[in-house]
């Protein structure tokens, strides 16, 4: 076994924004399982979509910084904005395992995703090399059968948070009070910048 410094799980999203669901979730995983460590991973705005709702990459990594502060095992990271678009996680995971060979990386994804996991560029690439850390989520459709029983794949029994970030914005753009679903320091930030009112 290779000697690794930390164990890291890496969370990816688009953050946009990010609520208490999200650090629900990532305070969790992060305490109850092996990892040292989340990462919470902002995916820039592919240059190849629609912008849409999307907030620039710096706003939404900021209010990630915002949210973290005073989670010692919750880290915000930047490390897709440098990297080619449109981007795949296998890309993400070899970069990063490259920059820093002493941590041993994990991803980290909802069941829905597990269910379409087949479906994504190099994953038995992914299963080859990481392990992946999957919480629970109401979704439609069932997971593959080679994902039920493998053994990179660990479910950690997570509570089912159901909100969205979309439902988030919807909110504010109808005037809705959102106070409890988001950070106080997210919400002040949002409401400053006037953000997703439109």
């Amino acid at each position: 076994m290779e000697n690794f410094r930390k164990n890291i799980g890496l969370y990816f999203g688009t953050f946009n924004p990010i609520h208490i669901g999200h650090l629900i979730i990532a305070n969790h995983m992060v305490e109850n399982s092996d990892l040292d460590e989340i990462w919470m991973v902002v995916t820039p705005h592919n240059p190849f979509k629609k912008k849409s709702s999307l907030l620039d990459n710096h706003h939404r990594l900021d209010m990630v910084y915002l949210a973290t502060e005073g989670y010692d095992k919750i880290q915000p990271s930047d490390i897709e904005f440098n990297l080619p678009q449109p981007n795949y996680t296998i890309n993400t995971l070899t970069h990063i395992s490259e920059k820093h060979p002493n941590y041993k990386f994990n991803l980290i994804m909802g069941e829905d995703n597990l269910k379409s996991f087949h479906k994504w560029r190099n994953y038995e690439a992914i299963l080859d090399d990481y392990n992946v850390y999957v919480y629970p989520r109401i979704s439609e459709g069932v997971v593959e059968n080679q994902f039920t029983e493998h053994l990179k794949i660990h479910r950690v029994a997570a509570p089912i948070v159901e909100i969205s970030s979309t439902m988030v914005r919807n909110s504010i753009k109808n005037e809705k009070n959102i106070q409890p679903l988001l950070s106080s320091k997210v919400f002040d930030y949002i409401d400053k910048m006037n953000f997703y009112r439109k």
